[in-house]
């Protein structure tokens, strides 16, 4: 299918700065259920919501129409009232039946257990903000077995340009735990290793018995003395903290996450943790402002931490059809780096990189529903970008002398050579993968300038992605993560500049001829998109790079510096300064700017805004057709239809069903 003409004005449309304008027959005014600002975590207070989750309420429905309403059901609480001491909060739980089980000392949430019958009254409590149930998480590494032939290899994302390392550097990975006594990830001389191990699910604290987060850490921070430095980490004098929150089937609960996420917060300045890395989640069903996952990873941005998150696996149905909508829980929070994957086919030029077929898009699908029943849905651009995470080979977790972790146990055909058990290695494929080549290259920017604030760190790796020729936004965020550039511009930044004024120039270095748009590598150009995401849209200007901008700060997003009014997105004057726009956006890119190119890939987004029923679906099973917000450059609300630009109606999205589970 081709474009007409007419199809062709839409590409140099603004949806970022769209007016919605009346445009229906007869003068009748076009009603926008438009998204909300985003600045503020805890505003669920002033939006006179249902205060419990939906599929919490179905388990409760569910069992008391089984007559099992005295069953018991582990719940995680969010408060309004934070200066509740233990015994008035067991007090006030008792009254309803249940019991305290944890309370977390930085995260305004607890975990209770509680008779199904009596959650309705207990959301009623006005100390209560929200409830949810203690939702599984998995990892998300994927077993793949239709991957092209070689190894991609994403080391090669930072070799042969800077000495660093991640030296100093504390990066957490929440994950199956850590087996130290694999040769590729113990200590040595100048590589402190796993400095600290925490269990969460009873497995010994410095064992993987699943085997992710072993090859996880060992993509951070493997040995370079290992066989010749083939396999060394992207930050390998780092201090990695293993906080396994995942058990040996690589299974764990939103509990032990956000258990660990508070143990980050505590423990920062002890072991200097500036990165966490999450290669895991469960399937997004509340909006990130009630998400408890994304309510802990928001305090941990706030507390200076760099948040990774992959964006999971839900990229395909089970009979391999394209699927939108499938970012996991915490990957829809605004403040964390989303991560999808990419497939590099074992070369080190770009020119054939591809988005993984199994990589999670957006847009997200966290909803919440108000008093009269209706569901407002996220609608975020995610991934923020993407990075290797095909066939990536690292450390196999002896779960015991003389044996190999479960992952191996149950697909054999992973191994990589035959080696001794503590030297033997692995393939593994996901976005798992990918999130750790974005938690290393945060660590050197960190290491270059330790100043960097989190969205200062996230800002510079979406700027200087490279995007991926005739891929969608919702596929790719930002483009795929270009190591080389981000650490030469962490660099530059002064290490005061967290104190500058709105706009003052913030770099120590910045060429003026080249403006450092590209950087040529590998024999090819790699250009950057210089482009930041702010949840709807993205924003556009080499100011976001040399002047500070105000959506830097610490405590800020940097989604904060858009807006909508009236049903307009708009910038934040306070916040961005006058040179960086907000009205160049496309939805796929032809790999040269973010703001580039046509739109859509396969031709079929109408002047409408609407996509035909092509068979693409959300991963709750709503057709793309049937409403979702597809603009010029992004989405803008909770189903209305935009017409060159312009949001013209509004229709409701189908109730969400199970979420597409990755492929075997």
């Amino acid at each position: 299918m081709t474009f007409p003409q007419r199809f062709k004005v839409l590409i140099t449309l603004t949806m970022c700065a769209a007016l919605i304008t009346p445009l229906l027959a007869g003068g009748v005014s076009a009603k926008a259920n438009a998204p909300e600002p985003h600045g503020s975590q805890d505003d669920s207070a002033n939006r006179n919501t249902r205060k419990m989750s939906r599929d919490l309420e179905e388990t409760a429905k569910n069992a008391v129409s089984k007559g099992k309403g005295n069953s018991v059901t582990r719940v995680i609480i969010q408060l309004r009232q934070t200066s509740l001491s233990d015994n008035d909060l067991q007090d006030k739980l008792g009254r309803h039946g249940a019991k305290l089980k944890n309370r977390f000392s930085h995260i305004p949430v607890l975990t209770a257990d509680v008779p199904v019958s009596r959650l309705d009254e207990m959301s009623q409590d006005d100390d209560i903000a929200y409830i949810s149930p203690d939702r599984p998480v998995v990892s998300h590494g994927h077993v793949e077995t239709t991957v092209a032939a070689g190894e991609d290899d994403a080391r090669t994302e930072v070799s042969g340009f800077t000495s660093l390392n991640g030296t100093g550097v504390g990066i957490a990975v929440l994950d199956s735990g850590i087996d130290d006594t694999h040769n590729l990830i113990k200590a040595s001389y100048g590589r402190p290793g796993v400095v600290y191990s925490k269990t969460y699910t009873g497995i010994p604290a410095n064992r993987d018995y699943f085997g992710h987060g072993t090859h996880v850490a060992s993509l951070l921070a493997g040995n370079p003395n290992f066989k010749s430095n083939y396999y060394a980490g992207l930050a390998y004098e780092s201090k990695i903290i293993s906080l396994g929150v995942l058990d040996g089937s690589g299974a764990g609960f939103s509990s032990n996450v956000i258990a660990a996420l508070d143990w980050c917060i505590a423990n920062k300045a002890a072991y200097n943790i500036r990165v966490i890395n999450m290669s895991l989640g469960t399937p997004a069903v509340d909006s990130y402002k009630d998400d408890p996952l994304c309510l802990a990873a928001r305090r941990a941005y706030n507390a200076g931490i760099v948040v990774v998150v992959a964006a999971g696996n839900r990229g395909k149905s089970a009979s391999g059809q394209k699927v939108y909508g499938g970012i996991d829980s915490p990957a829809i929070e605004p403040s964390v780096i989303t991560v999808g994957a990419t497939n590099t086919f074992g070369t080190d030029t770009r020119s054939d990189d591809q988005i993984t077929s199994y990589s999670s898009r957006g847009p997200t699908r966290g909803f919440y529903t108000d008093a009269s029943g209706i569901k407002h849905y996220d609608n975020l651009i995610k991934p923020d970008m993407v990075a290797p995470g095909n066939k990536l080979i690292g450390a196999t977790s002896p779960s015991s002398v003389g044996k190999l972790n479960s992952l191996v146990t149950l697909y054999p055909t992973l191994k990589v050579g035959l080696s001794t058990t503590y030297d033997q290695m692995m393939y593994m494929s996901g976005t798992s993968m990918s999130a750790p080549v974005v938690s290393g290259i945060a660590a050197m920017m960190i290491e270059a300038n330790s100043s960097l604030t989190p969205g200062m760190v996230k800002a510079i790796l979406m700027y200087t992605a490279q995007p991926i020729r005739n891929v969608n936004t919702l596929e790719q965020g930002a483009g795929q993560v270009n190591a080389e550039a981000a650490v030469r511009i962490a660099g530059w930044v002064r290490t005061d500049a967290a104190s500058y004024s709105q706009g003052s120039w913030m770099l120590n270095y910045w060429d003026e001829t080249h403006q450092y748009n590209y950087i040529q590598t590998t024999g090819e150009r790699l250009d950057w998109g210089r482009g930041v995401v702010t949840n709807y849209c993205f924003l556009y200007g080499s100011d976001l790079m040399t002047r500070w901008q105000g959506m830097y700060a610490q405590n800020r997003l940097l989604a904060d510096a858009t807006s909508v009014s009236n049903n307009v997105i708009v910038r934040n004057v306070n916040l961005v300064t006058s040179n960086v726009s907000n009205t160049a956006g496309v939805l796929v890119t032809t790999g040269v700017l973010l703001s580039d190119g046509t739109l859509f890939t396969s031709g079929v987004l109408l002047s409408d805004g609407v996509l035909l029923s092509d068979g693409v679906l959300l991963s709750d099973g709503v057709l793309i057709s049937d409403g979702v917000l597809v603009g010029d450059g992004g989405l803008v609300g909770d189903g209305a239809l935009v017409s060159d630009g312009v949001l013209v109606g509004d229709s409701t999205l189908g109730e969400p069903g199970a979420a597409m589970q990755p492929a075997p």
